[in-house]
């Protein structure tokens, strides 16, 4: 039987990976983190996410990922909000705020457009383009 040793993310301390990415006591830190959030959140109904931090010593980081995993809700508490992923304005659905996801679709569609325009030159010319073409747009300038 062969065991799955690694490094706690969190803690840098060495343990036996089972179903969780981090160590038991980290684990048991993590819960009690959000055990503080939801009691804070059911008296301050109106906090924001950096009031829930201060309040409780939790890193916004770690209550933006419960609220991504669906453990707090904002649905009952209106001025809870967590950073876009991009930018970093504060947004209640999501991982993007309006603007980034915008911004993201018309590069996607300009990348896409300039692909097929480089497959017909492509081919005209004999040259392969092929699946690299998108992701190497956005890589920049081979140095």
């Amino acid at each position: 039987m062969e065991m799955n040793l690694g490094n706690c993310p969190r803690c840098g301390k060495l343990f036996a990976k089972n179903f969780r990415d981090i160590c038991p006591a980290c684990m048991k830190d993590i819960e009690l983190e959000y055990e503080k959030c939801l009691k804070y959140l059911r008296e301050e109904k109106t906090a924001t996410i950096q009031e829930v931090s201060a309040a409780t010593e939790v890193s916004i980081r770690q209550i933006t990922k419960f609220i991504r995993e669906g453990r707090i809700s904002i649905a009952n508490n209106p001025n809870m909000m967590y950073p876009c992923e991009v930018c970093g304005v504060l947004i209640r659905d999501g991982n993007m705020c309006d603007n980034c996801r915008g911004r993201l679709t018309r590069d996607l569609s300009a990348a896409a457009r300039e692909e097929s325009a480089g497959k017909n030159n492509d081919s005209e010319e004999g040259r392969g383009g092929g699946a690299y073409g998108v992701v190497d747009k956005f890589r920049g300038p081979v140095r």
